[in-house]
């Protein structure tokens, strides 16, 4: 018999009833260590104060109003967007799938309304996630989001990830964007090298193109900057953001220049709950917090102490790890063991972590771990390292 909730999850045996930092409380009071932080969206951690308080004010006040109507929140959070940004419009939604229909949907109108109807290709890697939706499995290609599930969307030409001849030579008349993960996270914590960021601006730009930018993981600090675009020294024409922004409350957003947006009039596109009260006034304090120069100082130096001393985990268990990858506190530990077992084994050790392709355990914790936290998570991986080898 099928169960309630539809079993689309392979689920941990785990149930969280309680969190607090980087710290989660099950039911029987066992504290287990997060270095997941609900897949890099618990940016400021489990119950953080200055969201409780955002929350609760505005629950009191008011919830829901649609967008038929004004909503300060929602100016609010918009205007240190855009101040804080390349971005001089911005779109919300409620996750980062709905973000990417709007990217796609923003970069074929523009073409459109510019009288090239005829552009409609995003150009896109292996690798990539780009949320679950029609547009976004069809924006990945991969067998594993694609099998079973029918026509595609058409319109994506998919690349090796890292091969920057093939997206010269993969250009046409009818290409409109290409559209890349600064960071891939599901794809294995693969960071893409400045030089290439910079290579694909360039090629946007030689050749009309806009530059789509998927930051629903790797952006809102997550990576010592803002957003990890801005490490290349380079902007997007549009930008995916979703996870962090929200603190944990569902929140996405499209970030746009006036230019690329130019397309997207009255009746074009909308959302029932995309940047209600809620949301919006936590991603306000969200802002708040993650865009201060002095917190993201901190994200950096607590980045490099992480490292560093995973860097020595690794040099000390090498039949269980490989390599660390990735940038700020979106760490990978490519895994020689298997990724899965090592999972696994840290929830044995009251540490939770998340699977990756490649092998990769990713380590996403909230960007307010405190040097007591990585200390306590580099024992806990010593201890599972320890275990996976007994096993």
């Amino acid at each position: 018999m099928i169960p309630s909730v539809l079993p689309t999850y392979n689920r941990a045996p785990l149930e969280f009833v309680k969190g607090e930092g980087a710290w989660l409380t099950t039911a029987d009071g066992r504290r287990f260590l997060d270095l997941g932080s609900g897949i890099a969206v618990n940016a400021l951690g489990h119950a953080h104060p200055a969201l409780v308080e955002a929350l609760t004010t505005q629950a009191q006040a008011l919830w829901h109003v649609s967008n038929l109507y004004h909503i300060p929140q929602q100016q609010a959070l918009a205007d240190k967007l855009v101040e804080h940004t390349f971005a001089d419009t911005v779109f919300f939604t409620n996750s980062g799938t709905e973000a990417c229909e709007l990217a796609v949907k923003m970069a074929r109108k523009y073409f459109y309304d510019k009288g090239q109807p005829e552009r409609v290709e995003i150009i896109t890697f292996d690798g990539s996630f780009h949320g679950r939706s029609s547009a976004g499995i069809a924006a990945a290609g991969s067998e594993k989001m694609v099998k079973g599930f029918g026509p595609l969307l058409p319109g994506f030409v998919h690349l090796t990830f890292g091969d920057l001849d093939g997206v010269t030579n993969a250009i046409s008349e009818t290409t409109a964007a290409i559209m890349i993960e600064p960071v891939q996270g599901e794809g294995g914590i693969r960071p893409v090298p400045d030089a290439e960021l910079k290579a694909l601006r360039q090629i946007c730009d030689e050749h009309g193109l806009l530059l789509i930018l998927d930051e629903v993981q790797c952006g809102v600090g997550r990576t010592g900057k803002l957003f990890a675009h801005e490490w290349a020294g380079i902007t997007p024409d549009i930008m995916m953001v979703a996870k962090g922004i929200g603190g944990g409350f569902p929140l996405g957003a499209v970030l746009a220049t006036e230019d690329a947006a130019s397309g997207m009039t009255a009746g074009t596109h909308g959302s029932t709950y995309g940047g209600n009260p809620l949301g919006c006034a936590v991603g306000c304090a969200v802002m708040d917090h993650v865009a201060d120069p002095d917190f993201l100082a901190e994200v950096n130096r607590k980045a490099g102490l992480l490292r560093q001393k995973l860097e020595g985990l690794v040099a000390d268990h090498p039949e269980v790890f490989e390599e660390v990858r990735g940038s700020g506190l979106m760490l990978g530990l490519k895994c020689k063991a298997v990724n899965a077992d090592v999972v696994k084994a840290g929830y044995d050790n009251a540490l939770i972590t998340v699977p990756a392709a490649d092998n990769v355990i990713r380590l996403l914790p909230p960007l307010t771990l405190t040097d007591e936290d990585i200390a306590e998570a580099v024992s806990r991986l010593e201890k599972t390292a320890a275990q996976v080898e007994a096993a």
